[in-house]
């Protein structure tokens, strides 16, 4: 009976051991020809390199892949959205995998098609919404004059807009997300709690070009309360993680090149947490998923890498 006992006991931590978190990274590497790439850690402060190219982008004018942002649905499919050109797209490409080593046709989703002004689409976000069972995908579009704008040109003064799917084939028509009477780019949905979101963005006005915050009950807005820069100028693509004691908020520091981070338990104070992180060289933002360790094992284990 006892030795039934300790065999359990053994089991129950040993299954447990293995599927405790892992992090992913998406990312890509300038000039962003090359394709998606991707960064794991086991503590979501330590990053190391992959080291290869995960896929090639194949859709879109440019055929590039920027700001690529990716999540695991509930079935345990990985979703990911992408930039596919600077200017011209009228949509982002897409694509999914069960293992991150085999991947479905890539599409090209037009879902700024129609307004024939828009001059761009990028950083598509995706979020899975569990009350409702779907993914929302958030990006920025410029529709000159449009809105009102600042010192930017009338080409720079994005908003967000968002469609939703619950399977990536029927997609929702395309509405304005969120205008907080400035140009806003960048923006990451995060759920803190039931009926509590904050929306991390990117005031992309001159001067600021900073990141700020703001919040609602639901994941559709309105967003309001947007707060005070908590990041310096020219910093962008914010990545969100929680953490033990709070929220990681990953940033690209793209005028001195580097990459940063704050620390925050309610979105309100920031700290700074450069000190505490470890990001490897030439990592261009993208989006952190939370995965089980044990996929993280068999995914090296099918890419044979070299730790870095």
């Amino acid at each position: 009976m006892r030795l039934a006992i300790y065999i359990l006991i053994a089991t129950a931590f040993l299954f447990s051991t293995c599927n405790q978190k892992a992090y992913l990274f998406t990312s890509f590497h300038e000039p962003a020809d090359e394709g998606l790439r991707m960064l794991y850690s086991e503590d979501a402060y330590h990053w190391k390199d992959f080291n290869c190219v995960f896929l090639k982008p194949e859709v879109g004018e440019q055929k590039v892949m920027r700001d690529p942002s990716m999540v695991q649905g509930p079935d345990g499919t990985f979703h990911l959205v992408w930039t596919s050109s600077w200017k011209g797209d009228k949509g982002f490409g897409y694509a999914s995998s069960k293992d991150l080593i085999h991947w479905s046709k890539q599409e090209f989703l037009p879902v700024m098609q129609h307004e024939e002004t828009t001059v761009n689409v990028w950083a598509p976000e995706l979020f899975y919404d569990d009350v409702d069972q779907q993914y929302i995908i958030i990006w920025a579009s410029t529709i000159p004059f449009r809105f009102p704008k600042g010192a930017e040109e009338e080409n720079n003064n994005h908003r967000m807009y968002y469609t939703t799917t619950k399977d990536f084939k029927a997609f929702s028509p395309t509405k304005l997300f969120i205008d907080p009477n400035f140009s806003v780019i960048d923006a990451v949905i995060v759920k803190r709690a039931i009926k509590d979101y904050a929306l991390v963005l990117k005031d992309n006005t001159r001067p600021e070009r900073n990141l700020k915050v703001a919040f609602a009950d639901n994941p559709f807005g309105p967003f309001k309360d947007v707060s005070a820069p908590y990041t310096k100028k020219f910093t962008e693509g914010p990545a969100v993680v929680k953490v033990k004691d709070g929220w990681l908020i990953y940033f690209d520091s793209y005028q001195d090149k580097s990459y940063g981070a704050v620390k925050t338990a309610d979105f309100k104070t920031f700290t700074d947490a450069n000190s505490e992180i470890a990001i490897p060289e030439g990592h261009k933002h993208g989006t952190i998923i939370p995965i089980k360790k044990s996929f993280l094992k068999r995914l090296k284990k099918s890419l044979k890498t070299e730790e870095k």
